[in-house]
């Protein structure tokens, strides 16, 4: 799925929900995705689930990565999922988690259907690999995250 081997280049879409106004972090990873052959959209600051779900949607992402350093990752990804449910044709994006969250929240993450979890400590060659694997998933048509 990546330019160089002739197909489409994996589309990755970063937002940043809420109040959290920290965004340098993200930028690195858009950085690093673009640097590894993908096409990055980046959201900006401060955007609502509505805004990014429909943004997602518009440009027909492979992944949507939202990262949250502000503590409120519980309530927006608990938004994201119930405005997803409520679409008619879901999308078959996957949703990672990034940035700052407690450990301990990463299996109620998972269980809403968030794909995968990546910390701040995440190195770029894992978040690659990892958004690599999750498009691939995609075209393929495994499922990622709960059905809907």
């Amino acid at each position: 799925m990546d330019s160089d081997d002739g197909e489409q280049p994996i589309r990755v879409m970063l937002a940043k929900i809420g109040l959290d106004g920290h965004d340098r972090g993200v930028k690195v990873v858009a950085r690093t995705l673009r640097d590894a052959g993908m096409e990055v959209i980046y959201t900006g600051l401060h955007r609502s689930p509505e805004q990014v779900l429909e943004a997602a949607v518009q440009e027909d992402v492979d992944v949507l990565g939202v990262s949250l350093l502000s503590g409120a990752h519980m309530p927006i990804f608990t938004k994201i999922f119930a405005l997803l449910a409520e679409m008619p044709d879901r999308p078959t994006f996957s949703i990672v988690a990034g940035g700052v969250m407690p450990d301990e929240d990463e299996a109620a993450l998972r269980e809403m259907g968030v794909a995968e979890v990546l910390g701040q400590d995440t190195t770029p060659d894992t978040i690659v690999t990892t958004i690599r694997r999750l498009a691939r998933d995609r075209a393929v048509g495994s499922v990622t995250g709960r059905d809907a």
